[in-house]
């Protein structure tokens, strides 16, 4: 399996994970909790994959990055949370500098 496709489904997971850490209320809800944890080990595992073939720099760069933008839209539209400018252009630098590297690097495999 390519390791974009890898990284792109460790990434899914961490999103997840950390919408069930919202939605888990400081872990007193057991099933949002256990989904966490879950979805965490997941991500892991699937980021150690891509490290087969790809370097840990840009390996995490990518998957926190596209994380936080996944996160900060989920937060968005399913928990209210408001986004400024500053955000909103903060998130703007994190998806030009993923796509800096995607398209440029050749630390990553195309």
């Amino acid at each position: 399996m390519p390791a974009y496709l890898i990284l792109a489904f460790a990434v899914l997971a961490e999103t997840v994970g950390t919408t069930a850490l919202q939605a888990s209320q400081q872990f007193t809800r057991l099933w949002p909790s256990v989904l966490v944890v879950i979805a965490y080990a997941i991500s892991f595992y699937l980021l150690s994959i891509t490290l087969k073939v790809m370097p840990v720099g840009v390996v995490y760069a990518l998957w926190s990055g596209i994380g936080i933008v996944l996160i900060a839209a989920i937060g968005f539209a399913v928990f209210g949370q408001k986004l400024d400018w500053a955000a909103v252009f903060g998130l703007s630098l994190i998806i030009l500098g993923i796509a800096i590297i995607h398209l440029f690097s050749n630390a990553t495999p195309h």
